[in-house]
């Protein structure tokens, strides 16, 4: 009796284990079939437009190898087409068409839009400025970042580092430079802060984007220009259009690139998706700039020993000169716009700083090191 008892509560144990596992099975088969049926993750189809010719030597490859690392990170989820300068609209139009949304990104040189955004050129460079290094410097940990979004807010646009090229050369010319009187009169392809300067010392700064810089020259419509440092000036060819090649870039210490973001295209994306934009220009950033290092040298190698360019040093009068009219023009062109002058103090304070600490470490070590 008492067994027969045992063996029926034992059989009732078992067929209730056995409803719950079924059950357990029955859940876990639900759950795999709600995970299977939720619809796929949204995805993206940007546009960027640049102000560069396509695939261009550094400045145009960087939006390719951005939107590469964008779709590699983003697992396809967010895709980016990237078009060349005058393809969807023209290099100097950029900023427009982020703004306007008819492009969600650009990718460009913030001092192209000084007639709409004068605060922008800071953003870019300054004549007898920061070094790349310490303008990311800046950019990143003094402030600037801040200040270049709140410039930007108006337009609708968020700005990112976009690469930097470093200490440009001086530019070409077909006349040599051995005083500031050698300026007066020149017409001269030189955008932002460094045209303003030109201007003072009697020259005709001219606006031109990349594509048009060598046809300009070579017919004469300039009289000389400056564009980048050699690994972009050997792949436009300038050298066919002018004899002497001057260093240093004074005007261009350290040249930053922009990624712009419509912002609010920027809003509609998932946060993942928006922290891989972040990610993903900074890296840009900073390649850019090893980019630039790594080449520069063996281009100025084949346009002396190859093409038989003349460079030559610009005399240290002209740069004395040079830095006392940029001192005075930057100051002036600050004190016009509220906004402007708010920039420019953030980064006069930011450059007392850090000039001062690299005298005794850059600077220093850099005279220290022989050839």
């Amino acid at each position: 009796m008492i067994r027969r008892s045992l063996l029926k509560s034992l059989g009732v144990s078992l067929m209730a284990l056995g409803l719950a596992a079924c059950s357990g099975s029955d859940k876990s088969a639900s759950s795999t079939t709600q995970t299977a049926d939720q619809p796929p993750a949204q995805t993206f189809q940007w546009k960027l437009v640049t102000s560069w010719p396509k695939n261009f030597p550094g400045l145009g490859e960087a939006p390719e190898r951005f939107a590469r690392e964008v779709e590699r990170m983003s697992n396809g989820r967010l895709k980016i087409k990237v078009y060349g300068a005058g393809e969807l609209v023209p290099a100097l139009e950029v900023f427009d068409a982020v703004s306007r949304g008819t492009a969600e990104m650009g990718h460009a040189a913030a001092y192209y839009w000084k007639g709409k955004v004068p605060a922008a050129q800071f953003f870019a460079t300054v004549p007898f400025g920061l070094t790349a290094q310490e303008l990311n410097a800046w950019i990143m940990y003094g402030g600037g970042m801040e200040l270049w979004r709140e410039v930007y807010e108006p337009f609708g646009v968020i700005p990112f580092l976009g690469g930097n090229t470093g200490v440009q050369m001086g530019g070409w010319f077909n006349k040599e430079i051995n005083s500031l009187a050698d300026l007066k009169g020149l017409k001269m392809r030189i955008p932002g802060l460094g045209g303003e300067v030109l201007k003072r010392a009697g020259g005709t700064p001219v606006q031109l984007p990349g594509g048009e810089i060598f046809t300009a020259l070579q017919t004469g419509t300039i009289d000389a220009t400056e564009w980048v440092g050699p690994y972009n000036d050997l792949a436009f060819g300038l050298h066919k259009a002018a004899k002497y090649y001057y260093y240093p870039g004074w005007h261009e210490p350290g040249t930053s690139l922009e990624f712009t973001v419509n912002k609010k295209a920027f809003e509609a994306l998932p946060k993942d998706l928006q922290a891989i934009i972040e990610v993903a220009t900074r890296m840009i950033n900073q390649d850019m700039l090893d980019e630039y290092t790594a080449r520069n040298q063996a281009a100025l190698d084949e346009l002396v020993n190859k093409h038989g360019v003349v460079v030559k040093q610009f005399p240290d009068e002209v740069l004395k000169q040079l830095e006392e009219i940029a001192r005075q023009t930057v100051a002036e062109i600050a004190a016009q716009d509220p906004m402007t002058q708010k920039v420019y103090e953030s980064y006069l304070a930011f450059r007392k700083n850090v000039v001062q600490y690299h005298h005794l470490s850059e600077q220093a070590y850099i005279n220290a090191r022989s050839d």
